[in-house]
């Protein structure tokens, strides 16, 4: 009986470690992942979540969120940009969940560079954009009053980031 009992707690551990092993991911904080069921990374986003479609958030999942958590920080920018990296959606104070919603606002809303405090889809002018959806996890909720956009939201979150989770979307301007 104790050998038995043995050897099934000894297939247990070897069961676990390997579907660890497999996944990719070790648990613990600073581990933090960011999916989406919409599209998985480094692949197309689908139009309803761009200009050419219902222009709303894609669903995002948020896994292995560290313990210490206070709030979450969404940042969605595009470093192909003609201009330069430009943001597409700031949202911070988030309380912990592993789901944002599609088509939600999860929390309160910073300036995009649309000038805009509100989600903006992907619209690039040509060629293929990569948009960076960043979940940061923070150990506090920032207090900001004011003006409020990416770099407002990034210097209140120094020194409070427990973890950062990136995923990259594709989208394809129009052909020239």
């Amino acid at each position: 009986m104790m050998k038995i009992r043995h050897l099934v707690l000894v297939s247990l551990f070897l069961f676990v470690a390997a579907a660890i092993f497999l996944s990719g991911r070790v648990l613990g904080d600073g581990e933090m992942d960011i999916s989406s069921p919409a599209f998985k990374h480094n692949q197309t986003i689908p139009n309803k979540y761009t200009c050419h479609g219902k222009n709303i958030n894609p669903p995002l999942t948020i896994s292995y969120i560290p313990e210490r958590t206070k709030s979450l920080v969404l940042i969605i920018d595009d470093p192909d940009a003609p201009s330069g990296d430009w943001v597409h959606w700031v949202v911070y104070n988030i309380p912990v969940t592993k789901r944002i919603a599609e088509g939600s606002v999860p929390g309160l809303q910073g300036m995009n560079d649309f000038r805009k405090q509100n989600y903006g889809g992907p619209c690039p002018p040509s060629g293929v954009h990569h948009y960076f959806h960043k979940v940061y996890a923070l150990d506090t909720m920032l207090d900001l009053k004011g003006f409020v956009n990416k770099q407002t939201v990034l210097r209140a979150a120094q020194g409070h980031i427990l973890a950062k989770a990136v995923l990259v979307g594709l989208c394809r301007g129009p052909s020239r």
